[in-house]
Protein backbone atom coordinates (compact mmCIF):
# COMPACT_ATOMS: atom_id res chain seq x y z
CA UNK A 1 0.00 0.00 0.00
CA UNK A 2 1.16 3.40 -0.93
CA UNK A 3 2.32 5.79 2.34
CA UNK A 4 3.26 9.52 2.80
CA UNK A 5 6.19 10.59 3.93
CA UNK A 6 6.38 12.99 6.52
CA UNK A 7 7.74 15.23 3.61
CA UNK A 8 4.86 14.97 0.97
CA UNK A 9 2.55 15.60 4.37
CA UNK A 10 4.59 18.59 5.44
CA UNK A 11 4.77 20.00 1.51
CA UNK A 12 0.42 19.16 0.83
CA UNK A 13 -0.21 21.51 3.95
CA UNK A 14 1.98 23.86 2.67
CA UNK A 15 0.08 24.00 -0.79
CA UNK A 16 -3.37 24.20 1.18
CA UNK A 17 -2.31 27.15 3.09
CA UNK A 18 -0.20 29.06 0.19
CA UNK A 19 -3.77 28.61 -1.78
CA UNK A 20 -5.04 30.79 0.41
CA UNK A 21 -2.82 33.63 0.00
CA UNK A 22 -5.09 35.34 -2.57
CA UNK A 23 -7.65 35.49 -0.21
CA UNK A 24 -5.67 36.68 2.68
CA UNK A 25 -4.10 39.33 0.81
CA UNK A 26 -7.92 40.32 -0.56
CA UNK A 27 -9.00 40.78 2.94
CA UNK A 28 -11.63 37.54 2.71
CA UNK A 29 -13.56 36.45 6.07
CA UNK A 30 -11.24 34.64 8.41
CA UNK A 31 -14.19 32.00 8.26
CA UNK A 32 -14.23 31.86 4.74
CA UNK A 33 -10.60 30.86 4.15
CA UNK A 34 -10.92 28.20 7.51
CA UNK A 35 -13.37 26.30 6.18
CA UNK A 36 -11.54 25.15 3.23
CA UNK A 37 -8.06 24.86 4.95
CA UNK A 38 -10.29 22.53 7.80
CA UNK A 39 -11.63 20.94 5.16
CA UNK A 40 -7.82 20.01 3.65
CA UNK A 41 -7.02 19.31 7.38
CA UNK A 42 -9.64 16.53 7.81
CA UNK A 43 -8.52 14.62 4.62
CA UNK A 44 -4.69 14.88 5.47
CA UNK A 45 -6.14 13.89 8.95
CA UNK A 46 -7.06 10.99 7.20
CA UNK A 47 -3.74 10.53 6.01
CA UNK A 48 -1.69 11.25 9.17
CA UNK A 49 -0.37 7.94 10.09
CA UNK A 50 1.11 7.69 6.71
CA UNK A 51 -1.98 5.31 4.83
CA UNK A 52 -3.45 7.34 1.15
CA UNK A 53 -6.80 6.79 0.90
CA UNK A 54 -7.22 4.82 -2.40
CA UNK A 55 -10.45 5.91 -5.13
CA UNK A 56 -11.66 2.17 -4.59
CA UNK A 57 -11.62 2.22 -0.71
CA UNK A 58 -14.78 1.84 0.62
CA UNK A 59 -16.21 5.44 1.46
CA UNK A 60 -17.60 3.73 4.40
CA UNK A 61 -14.31 3.15 5.59
CA UNK A 62 -13.47 6.50 5.19
CA UNK A 63 -16.03 7.94 7.12
CA UNK A 64 -14.64 5.53 10.10
CA UNK A 65 -11.06 6.63 9.64
CA UNK A 66 -12.18 9.97 9.89
CA UNK A 67 -14.87 9.81 12.89
CA UNK A 68 -12.19 7.85 14.64
CA UNK A 69 -9.00 9.76 14.34
CA UNK A 70 -8.30 11.36 18.24
CA UNK A 71 -7.50 14.66 16.18
CA UNK A 72 -10.42 15.01 14.34
CA UNK A 73 -13.24 15.83 18.10
CA UNK A 74 -10.38 18.09 18.52
CA UNK A 75 -10.60 19.92 15.67
CA UNK A 76 -14.58 20.01 15.76
CA UNK A 77 -14.37 21.74 19.81
CA UNK A 78 -11.54 23.91 18.79
CA UNK A 79 -14.44 26.22 16.82
CA UNK A 80 -16.97 28.31 19.07
CA UNK A 81 -18.92 28.34 16.52
CA UNK A 82 -21.48 24.86 16.34
CA UNK A 83 -19.97 23.02 13.65
CA UNK A 84 -21.24 19.24 12.07
CA UNK A 85 -20.12 16.62 9.80
CA UNK A 86 -22.86 15.47 7.48
CA UNK A 87 -22.91 12.17 5.35
CA UNK A 88 -25.80 11.71 2.37
CA UNK A 89 -27.98 14.60 4.55
CA UNK A 90 -27.38 12.65 8.20
CA UNK A 91 -25.15 14.44 10.81
CA UNK A 92 -22.36 11.68 11.60
CA UNK A 93 -20.50 14.49 14.26
CA UNK A 94 -21.24 17.61 15.89
CA UNK A 95 -19.40 20.12 18.44
CA UNK A 96 -20.60 21.10 21.76
CA UNK A 97 -21.68 24.46 19.96
CA UNK A 98 -23.65 22.58 17.54
CA UNK A 99 -25.55 20.65 20.09
CA UNK A 100 -26.53 23.23 22.59
CA UNK A 101 -28.32 25.07 19.52
CA UNK A 102 -30.08 22.39 18.23
CA UNK A 103 -29.64 19.39 20.78
CA UNK A 104 -28.08 16.89 22.07
CA UNK A 105 -29.49 14.30 20.35
CA UNK A 106 -28.43 15.58 16.62
CA UNK A 107 -26.01 12.94 15.76
CA UNK A 108 -27.24 10.51 13.71
CA UNK A 109 -30.47 11.81 12.98
CA UNK A 110 -31.58 13.36 9.22
CA UNK A 111 -29.52 17.10 9.19
CA UNK A 112 -33.18 18.41 7.59
CA UNK A 113 -34.69 17.14 10.97
CA UNK A 114 -32.12 18.28 13.57
CA UNK A 115 -31.88 21.78 11.45
CA UNK A 116 -35.71 22.18 10.55
CA UNK A 117 -35.32 25.11 8.25
CA UNK A 118 -36.54 25.05 4.78
CA UNK A 119 -33.36 26.54 2.92
CA UNK A 120 -31.14 24.25 4.44
CA UNK A 121 -33.10 21.42 4.34
CA UNK A 122 -33.05 22.00 0.68
CA UNK A 123 -29.23 22.16 0.37
CA UNK A 124 -28.78 19.43 2.79
CA UNK A 125 -30.23 16.74 1.25
CA UNK A 126 -29.63 17.56 -2.58
CA UNK A 127 -27.25 15.10 -4.02
CA UNK A 128 -25.85 17.17 -6.43
CA UNK A 129 -22.16 17.91 -6.75
CA UNK A 130 -20.49 20.72 -4.50
CA UNK A 131 -17.23 21.71 -6.02
CA UNK A 132 -17.15 24.83 -3.12
CA UNK A 133 -18.44 26.04 -0.38
CA UNK A 134 -21.99 27.74 -0.53
CA UNK A 135 -23.27 29.96 2.46
CA UNK A 136 -27.28 30.49 3.08
CA UNK A 137 -29.04 33.02 5.49
CA UNK A 138 -31.15 31.64 7.89
CA UNK A 139 -33.67 33.22 10.11
CA UNK A 140 -35.51 32.09 13.26
CA UNK A 141 -32.76 29.36 14.07
CA UNK A 142 -32.92 28.46 17.55
CA UNK A 143 -34.96 31.95 18.35
CA UNK A 144 -37.12 33.66 16.58
CA UNK A 145 -35.13 36.98 16.14
CA UNK A 146 -31.50 35.03 15.53
CA UNK A 147 -30.00 35.48 12.30
CA UNK A 148 -27.57 32.60 10.68
CA UNK A 149 -25.59 32.29 8.15
CA UNK A 150 -25.25 28.19 7.35
CA UNK A 151 -21.67 27.67 5.11
CA UNK A 152 -21.48 24.56 3.97
CA UNK A 153 -17.84 22.85 2.35
CA UNK A 154 -17.45 19.68 0.51
CA UNK A 155 -15.65 17.00 1.88
CA UNK A 156 -13.80 13.87 0.80
CA UNK A 157 -14.71 12.58 -2.63
CA UNK A 158 -17.58 13.95 -4.54
CA UNK A 159 -19.53 10.59 -4.53
CA UNK A 160 -19.18 10.71 -0.98
CA UNK A 161 -21.79 13.62 0.00
CA UNK A 162 -19.54 14.28 3.14
CA UNK A 163 -20.74 17.91 4.09
CA UNK A 164 -18.80 20.38 6.76
CA UNK A 165 -21.90 22.73 8.00
CA UNK A 166 -20.78 25.69 9.88
CA UNK A 167 -23.28 28.31 11.49
CA UNK A 168 -22.34 31.73 12.29
CA UNK A 169 -24.60 33.95 14.27
CA UNK A 170 -24.65 37.35 12.65
CA UNK A 171 -27.76 38.19 15.23
CA UNK A 172 -25.80 41.11 16.78
CA UNK A 173 -24.25 42.41 13.39
CA UNK A 174 -28.06 42.50 12.19
CA UNK A 175 -29.62 43.89 15.17
CA UNK A 176 -26.76 46.79 15.16
CA UNK A 177 -27.40 47.59 11.60
CA UNK A 178 -31.15 47.75 12.67
CA UNK A 179 -30.31 50.20 15.28
CA UNK A 180 -28.16 52.37 12.72
CA UNK A 181 -30.91 52.43 10.01
CA UNK A 182 -33.69 53.30 13.17
CA UNK A 183 -31.61 55.99 14.24
CA UNK A 184 -31.05 57.97 10.79
CA UNK A 185 -34.86 57.52 10.46
CA UNK A 186 -35.95 58.92 13.79
CA UNK A 187 -33.20 61.61 13.46
CA UNK A 188 -34.36 62.43 10.00
CA UNK A 189 -38.18 62.67 11.08
CA UNK A 190 -36.74 65.03 14.51
CA UNK A 191 -35.38 67.54 12.32
CA UNK A 192 -37.46 67.45 9.07
CA UNK A 193 -40.49 67.88 11.68
CA UNK A 194 -39.40 71.37 13.02
CA UNK A 195 -37.45 72.57 9.47
CA UNK A 196 -40.88 72.30 7.91
CA UNK A 197 -42.75 74.36 10.09
CA UNK A 198 -40.35 77.15 10.03
CA UNK A 199 -40.31 77.15 6.28
CA UNK A 200 -44.25 77.30 6.09
CA UNK A 201 -43.99 79.91 8.18
CA UNK A 202 -41.09 82.06 6.18
CA UNK A 203 -43.34 81.09 2.98
CA UNK A 204 -46.48 82.80 5.29
CA UNK A 205 -44.27 86.28 6.28
CA UNK A 206 -43.17 86.19 2.59
CA UNK A 207 -46.61 86.95 1.29
CA UNK A 208 -46.92 90.85 1.14
CA UNK A 209 -50.81 90.88 2.62
CA UNK A 210 -50.04 88.92 5.42
CA UNK A 211 -46.41 89.99 6.53
CA UNK A 212 -47.78 93.48 7.36
CA UNK A 213 -50.04 92.03 10.09
CA UNK A 214 -47.81 92.97 13.18
CA UNK A 215 -49.54 90.42 15.47
CA UNK A 216 -49.31 87.52 13.20
CA UNK A 217 -45.65 88.29 12.21
CA UNK A 218 -44.50 88.38 15.67
CA UNK A 219 -46.81 84.90 16.32
CA UNK A 220 -45.30 83.58 13.35
CA UNK A 221 -41.42 84.48 14.72
CA UNK A 222 -42.53 83.00 17.93
CA UNK A 223 -43.12 79.77 16.93
CA UNK A 224 -40.31 79.91 14.30
CA UNK A 225 -37.57 80.56 17.12
CA UNK A 226 -38.95 78.08 19.57
CA UNK A 227 -39.05 75.50 16.17
CA UNK A 228 -35.49 76.64 15.63
CA UNK A 229 -34.41 76.35 19.23
CA UNK A 230 -35.96 72.43 19.44
CA UNK A 231 -33.29 71.55 16.29
CA UNK A 232 -30.53 73.17 17.84
CA UNK A 233 -31.15 71.08 21.05
CA UNK A 234 -31.40 68.30 19.08
CA UNK A 235 -28.39 68.56 17.52
CA UNK A 236 -26.68 69.75 20.31
CA UNK A 237 -27.45 66.31 21.83
CA UNK A 238 -26.77 64.36 18.77
CA UNK A 239 -22.86 65.80 19.15
CA UNK A 240 -22.71 65.07 22.65
CA UNK A 241 -23.83 60.77 22.15
CA UNK A 242 -21.67 60.67 19.38
CA UNK A 243 -19.18 62.49 21.26
CA UNK A 244 -19.32 60.75 24.88
CA UNK A 245 -19.64 57.17 22.42
CA UNK A 246 -16.26 58.28 20.74
CA UNK A 247 -15.20 58.22 24.75
CA UNK A 248 -16.76 55.18 25.41
CA UNK A 249 -13.70 53.07 26.35
CA UNK A 250 -11.56 55.68 27.90
CA UNK A 251 -11.97 55.93 31.43
CA UNK A 252 -12.05 59.68 32.96
CA UNK A 253 -9.37 60.40 34.70
CA UNK A 254 -10.19 64.05 36.72
CA UNK A 255 -11.40 64.10 40.44
CA UNK A 256 -14.66 66.03 40.56
CA UNK A 257 -16.25 67.19 43.75
CA UNK A 258 -19.84 65.53 42.96
CA UNK A 259 -21.37 67.38 45.93
CA UNK A 260 -20.03 70.28 44.82
CA UNK A 261 -21.51 70.11 41.14
CA UNK A 262 -25.16 68.75 42.47
CA UNK A 263 -25.49 71.49 44.99
CA UNK A 264 -24.49 73.71 41.42
CA UNK A 265 -26.96 72.20 39.38
CA UNK A 266 -29.74 72.39 41.62
CA UNK A 267 -28.76 75.70 42.21
CA UNK A 268 -29.19 76.26 38.41
CA UNK A 269 -32.88 74.83 38.43
CA UNK A 270 -34.27 76.95 41.43
CA UNK A 271 -33.53 80.11 39.78
CA UNK A 272 -34.42 79.41 36.50
CA UNK A 273 -37.58 77.07 35.69
CA UNK A 274 -39.79 79.57 38.14
CA UNK A 275 -42.12 77.66 40.71
CA UNK A 276 -41.31 74.67 39.31
CA UNK A 277 -37.91 74.78 39.61
CA UNK A 278 -38.23 75.74 43.33
CA UNK A 279 -39.50 72.65 44.45
CA UNK A 280 -36.44 70.54 43.61
CA UNK A 281 -35.11 69.83 47.20
CA UNK A 282 -31.52 68.94 47.58
CA UNK A 283 -29.63 66.33 50.59
CA UNK A 284 -26.23 65.84 50.18
CA UNK A 285 -24.32 64.03 52.96
CA UNK A 286 -21.41 65.61 54.21
CA UNK A 287 -17.43 64.65 53.42
CA UNK A 288 -18.23 62.45 50.92
CA UNK A 289 -15.04 61.65 48.22
CA UNK A 290 -14.45 62.43 45.58
CA UNK A 291 -15.23 60.70 42.31
CA UNK A 292 -13.19 60.06 39.03
CA UNK A 293 -14.97 61.50 36.58
CA UNK A 294 -15.75 64.00 33.40
CA UNK A 295 -17.00 67.38 35.10
CA UNK A 296 -18.73 68.55 32.10
CA UNK A 297 -20.55 64.94 31.31
CA UNK A 298 -21.79 64.39 34.97
CA UNK A 299 -22.89 67.94 34.79
CA UNK A 300 -25.27 66.99 31.52
CA UNK A 301 -25.75 63.67 33.47
CA UNK A 302 -27.38 65.93 36.44
CA UNK A 303 -29.15 68.23 34.17
CA UNK A 304 -31.31 65.60 32.29
CA UNK A 305 -32.12 63.56 34.96
CA UNK A 306 -33.42 66.92 37.26
CA UNK A 307 -34.71 68.29 34.22
CA UNK A 308 -37.38 65.48 33.55
CA UNK A 309 -38.56 65.02 36.74
CA UNK A 310 -39.05 68.88 36.25
CA UNK A 311 -40.90 68.14 32.48
CA UNK A 312 -42.79 65.25 33.81
CA UNK A 313 -43.05 65.28 37.63
CA UNK A 314 -47.23 66.62 38.71
CA UNK A 315 -46.51 70.60 39.54
CA UNK A 316 -46.98 71.61 43.32
CA UNK A 317 -44.97 67.58 43.99
CA UNK A 318 -41.49 67.93 45.37
CA UNK A 319 -38.08 66.76 43.33
CA UNK A 320 -35.93 65.12 45.52
CA UNK A 321 -32.22 65.07 44.75
CA UNK A 322 -30.04 63.07 46.95
CA UNK A 323 -26.26 62.18 47.30
CA UNK A 324 -24.71 60.02 49.71
CA UNK A 325 -22.33 56.87 49.90
CA UNK A 326 -23.40 53.87 47.82
CA UNK A 327 -21.93 50.09 48.28
CA UNK A 328 -18.17 50.36 47.72
CA UNK A 329 -17.56 53.67 48.38
CA UNK A 330 -19.18 54.43 45.17
CA UNK A 331 -21.14 57.97 45.34
CA UNK A 332 -24.91 57.26 44.99
CA UNK A 333 -27.32 59.90 43.23
CA UNK A 334 -30.90 59.06 43.78
CA UNK A 335 -33.55 61.52 41.55
CA UNK A 336 -37.15 60.87 42.29
CA UNK A 337 -40.18 62.58 41.53
CA UNK A 338 -43.97 62.59 41.99
CA UNK A 339 -45.02 62.15 38.60
CA UNK A 340 -48.10 60.16 36.38
CA UNK A 341 -44.90 56.92 36.63
CA UNK A 342 -43.45 54.93 34.10
CA UNK A 343 -45.60 51.61 32.99
CA UNK A 344 -43.59 48.30 33.31
CA UNK A 345 -43.38 47.46 29.57
CA UNK A 346 -41.81 51.37 28.95
CA UNK A 347 -38.51 50.77 31.58
CA UNK A 348 -36.55 48.38 29.45
CA UNK A 349 -36.45 50.62 26.26
CA UNK A 350 -36.63 54.04 28.28
CA UNK A 351 -32.90 54.31 27.34
CA UNK A 352 -33.09 53.81 23.96
CA UNK A 353 -32.45 56.70 21.61
CA UNK A 354 -35.60 58.93 20.55
CA UNK A 355 -37.71 56.46 22.69
CA UNK A 356 -40.78 58.17 24.36
CA UNK A 357 -43.56 56.78 26.29
CA UNK A 358 -45.58 59.70 24.75
CA UNK A 359 -44.10 61.34 21.88
CA UNK A 360 -46.61 64.54 22.04
CA UNK A 361 -46.49 65.22 25.29
CA UNK A 362 -42.57 64.96 25.70
CA UNK A 363 -42.21 67.18 22.14
CA UNK A 364 -44.72 70.09 23.92
CA UNK A 365 -42.10 69.55 26.49
CA UNK A 366 -39.26 70.80 24.66
CA UNK A 367 -37.75 66.82 24.55
CA UNK A 368 -35.31 65.36 21.70
CA UNK A 369 -35.82 61.62 22.91
CA UNK A 370 -32.32 61.16 23.55
CA UNK A 371 -31.91 62.65 27.39
CA UNK A 372 -31.97 59.26 29.34
CA UNK A 373 -29.45 57.45 26.64
CA UNK A 374 -27.19 60.22 26.80
CA UNK A 375 -27.50 59.50 31.16
CA UNK A 376 -26.83 55.81 30.36
CA UNK A 377 -24.32 56.28 28.21
CA UNK A 378 -22.42 58.75 30.65
CA UNK A 379 -22.89 56.27 33.65
CA UNK A 380 -21.15 53.43 31.12
CA UNK A 381 -17.93 55.67 30.56
CA UNK A 382 -17.51 56.33 34.17
CA UNK A 383 -17.88 52.02 34.88
CA UNK A 384 -20.72 53.09 36.92
CA UNK A 385 -24.38 51.48 37.47
CA UNK A 386 -27.87 53.20 36.38
CA UNK A 387 -31.04 52.04 37.46
CA UNK A 388 -34.58 53.12 36.51
CA UNK A 389 -37.60 52.02 38.99
CA UNK A 390 -41.48 53.57 38.71
CA UNK A 391 -44.68 52.74 39.44
CA UNK A 392 -47.71 53.96 37.76
CA UNK A 393 -49.58 57.21 39.48
CA UNK A 394 -46.80 57.45 42.15
CA UNK A 395 -43.49 58.59 40.42
CA UNK A 396 -40.12 57.38 39.12
CA UNK A 397 -36.63 57.27 40.68
CA UNK A 398 -33.58 57.21 39.16
CA UNK A 399 -30.51 55.95 41.01
CA UNK A 400 -27.13 56.61 39.49
CA UNK A 401 -23.80 55.00 41.23
CA UNK A 402 -20.21 56.79 40.28
CA UNK A 403 -17.12 54.75 41.81
CA UNK A 404 -14.42 56.47 43.60
CA UNK A 405 -10.96 56.98 41.90
CA UNK A 406 -8.92 53.82 41.49
CA UNK A 407 -6.38 53.85 44.65
CA UNK A 408 -9.19 55.15 46.93
CA UNK A 409 -10.96 52.11 45.72
CA UNK A 410 -7.81 49.45 46.37
CA UNK A 411 -7.08 51.75 49.66
CA UNK A 412 -10.53 50.49 51.30
CA UNK A 413 -10.20 47.01 50.31
CA UNK A 414 -7.37 47.01 51.90
CA UNK A 415 -9.17 48.55 55.24
CA UNK A 416 -11.56 45.90 55.64
CA UNK A 417 -8.43 43.39 54.79
CA UNK A 418 -7.14 44.94 57.87
CA UNK A 419 -7.03 42.76 61.31
CA UNK A 420 -9.98 44.81 63.60
CA UNK A 421 -7.90 45.35 66.49
CA UNK A 422 -5.97 48.11 64.14
CA UNK A 423 -9.00 49.69 63.06
CA UNK A 424 -9.97 50.33 66.80
CA UNK A 425 -6.69 51.65 67.87
CA UNK A 426 -8.11 54.99 68.32
CA UNK A 427 -10.68 56.30 70.35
Amino acid sequence: MNRLTASQITASLAMLLLGTGGALMLGASPIAIALPILAGLIVLLICADGVIIRPERPAAAEATDLLAHPDFASLLEGISDPLMLVEKGRIMRANRAAQRLLGSHIEGEDARIAIRHPAAAERLASSAPLAEPIMIELVGLGARDQRWQMRVAPVGAVADMRRLVHLVDHSGTHAAERMRVDFVANASHELRTPLAGILGFIETLADPELGKDDDTRKRFLTIMDREARRMQRLIDDLISLSRIESEKYRLPDARVDLSELTAEVVGVFRSSHGDRGREVEMEIAPHLPVVQGDRAQLSQLLHNLIGNSVKYGRPGTPIQVTLNEGPGGMARLVVADEGEGIGPDHLPRLTERFYRVDSGRSRAMGGTGLGLAIVKHIVERHRGRFDIASTLGKGTTITVLIPPPAEESAGRVDEKKRPSALSGTVS
